[in-house]
């Protein structure tokens, strides 16, 4: 067997090698209410790299027990997460909802059994009657009820003569049970809304502790692996397996959920976000969803590798969103092409460099890796250089454009300013220069040393394109900690998105087969925005301040 590297493969070792269970099998449960996040990325691992790892097979099962939140988006973008990131389904799809038969018939034995009845007591009756942490709860006045009684309420709450809230059916377990939600927690509500599958079919539904433990055991589920939220729900995932008889039993494990800095995971919020227009729909790059990862360029291996590096653990935490730029930064310093974008751009006239003429000179796709070849870079009389790589009144060691100083042009010649033009404003519009038309892109003949390097575009060549600049959503890094009397959106940063246009990159960087990722030499890491064409993503920049073992 492996060598386990987490608490829960140590879990899934003893159950094989005790004869718990002969055949791994997993499951991933989302309700369609929404759409995926980084935190789901650690549950979607956990549960299919388990699988994987110990030849067994992992489900897609969407918890769609609650109508009133579900729409067939979220349903399909779940789906299409999953395949992204490259965790099939391999025991299947499945739907909550198509197991309401059987849960309503288990309802029915339990009350057969005398282990559940319908209850008249209102929501906020119910939470009175729970009693507290340390007081144990009360019995309802309709807990006596008799079988017959309550199978024939029971039928009519299904047959729709009840309003929503007027009832519901509860286990009946223990009133002064240490764990509040083993005391009679309701297992189906009365619901007077379509479901996206079943129609009008039914006006009841089962709540999810009653219904997820029945879907694990009907699937053949070995281990419920799921955040740490759920721990004290775990009696009551054990009761209603054992009383409703299932052999053999799924377990239940928890483990910590992914909490990451300067992010919000909430899905009311997130949804809150969209339909309140302050950002761009789910993808937009700045949200934590995985498919707004997916447009700001992530990939999954550097999603995957974070949730890896996060560790898998039951212990709350908040991982640093250095990590997860880290992991990304990795990769695509090792395989991303490298290309020219000016950002900000200002014009360069050689004046010494002769008009109509137009050479080429090789730059390395991949600097470091000559596999990855070369590209040709066109140079003309007039050029585009970034305006920040030019000063008038120049600080110390500035190693970049200023009067009469030199500069080399990345792989081609060196340049010296000569003059700057300004409108009338006292703006740059032009910087007049000559070039070493001997050294060319080698050293200079007569030994001369030049520190600085700056990349530059042909003004004939350089095509157009916007950059969307993000930053962090949020200012804050523990979201989660909010003082009171504010919300998440005191939080907000208004200078989380910034638009550049007129920016010049190299045409290659918009021709079909370029790549999608790419590293703007000394800007950062960028990827074509999948709404629109001519826009390129930052997905992360060139610095990283993550120090690995922190």
């Amino acid at each position: 067997m492996a060598e386990s590297t987490n608490f829960i493969e140590e879990i899934v070792e003893e159950d094989l090698a005790s004869g718990h269970c002969e055949r791994i099998h997993t499951r991933f449960p989302p309700e369609p209410n929404g759409y995926l996040h980084i935190g789901s990325a650690k549950a979607i691992w956990i549960n299919s790299s388990i699988a994987k790892k110990y030849g067994g097979l992992f489900n897609l099962r969407y918890d769609d027990t609650n109508p009133s939140k579900e729409d067939t988006e979220y349903v399909d973008s779940i789906l299409n997460d999953l395949r992204w990131l490259g965790c099939e389904p391999t025991g299947g799809v499945f739907y909550g909802s198509d197991y309401f038969d059987r849960c309503y018939e288990f309802a029915v034995k339990l009350i057969k059994e005398g282990k559940a009845y319908v209850c008249d007591l209102s929501a906020e009756e119910m939470r009175e009657y729970r009693g507290t942490l340390t007081e144990p709860g009360r019995e309802s006045p309709w807990r006596g009820r008799t079988v017959e009684e309550n199978l024939d309420l029971f039928e009519r709450m299904k047959n729709g003569e009840f309003e929503d809230g007027a009832k519901t059916l509860r286990a009946k377990i223990d009133m002064a049970s240490p764990n509040i939600n083993l005391r009679d927690p309701a297992i189906y509500r009365i619901l007077h809304t379509s479901h996206h599958r079943q129609g009008d079919k039914w006006c009841i539904y089962p709540l999810y502790d009653f219904a997820h433990p029945i879907q694990d055991a009907l699937e053949g589920i070995t281990h419920s692996l799921c955040s740490i939220e759920f721990e004290n729900h775990r009696p009551l995932y054990d009761w209603v397996i054992e009383n409703i008889g299932f052999d053999p039993k799924p377990k239940q494990r928890e483990f910590a959920r992914l909490n990451v800095t300067y992010t919000v995971m909430s899905k009311r919020y997130l949804r809150a976000l969209v339909e309140r227009g302050l950002v761009d729909g789910w993808d937009d790059p700045r949200m934590p969803t995985i498919c707004a990862l997916r447009r700001r360029g992530y990939t999954p291996e550097a999603i995957f590798d974070f949730v890896r590096r996060a560790g898998v653990a039951k212990a709350y935490s908040v991982v640093d969103i250095e990590l997860l730029e880290h992991c990304i930064r990795e990769e695509l310093n090792a395989g991303a092409p490298r290309r020219i974008a000016v950002l900000d751009p200002v014009k360069v006239v050689i004046e010494n460099y002769p008009e109509g003429k137009t050479e080429y000179f090789d730059l390395p796709n991949i600097p470091g890796k000559e596999e990855a070849g070369v590209r040709s870079v066109p140079f003309t009389r007039e050029l585009y250089i970034e305006r920040a790589d030019f000063e008038e009144v120049p600080p110390p060691k500035f190693h970049r454009l200023k009067p009469d100083g030199e500069v080399r042009l990345m792989g081609a010649y060196l340049v010296r300013c000569k003059e700057v033009k300004k409108d009338p404003s006292g703006r740059i519009t032009e910087i007049v220069c000559t070039a070493d038309l001997e050294a060319g892109n080698g050293n200079p003949l007569d030994g001369r040393k030049v520190k600085g390097t700056i990349h530059w575009l042909s003004a004939a060549h350089a095509a157009d394109a916007t950059v969307m600049l993000y930053d962090k959503l949020f200012t804050i890094p523990n979201v989660g900690d909010i003082p009171e009397g504010k919300t998440f959106d005191d939080y907000l940063n208004p200078d989380s998105a910034e638009k550049r246009e007129g920016v010049k990159v190299e045409p290659s960087a918009l021709e079909d087969g370029a790549g999608p990722r790419f590293q703007f030499v000394r800007t950062g890491y960028f990827v074509r925005d999948t709404k629109n064409a001519n826009t390129f993503n930052r997905i992360v920049g060139l610095k990283d301040s993550y120090k690995p073992g922190e």
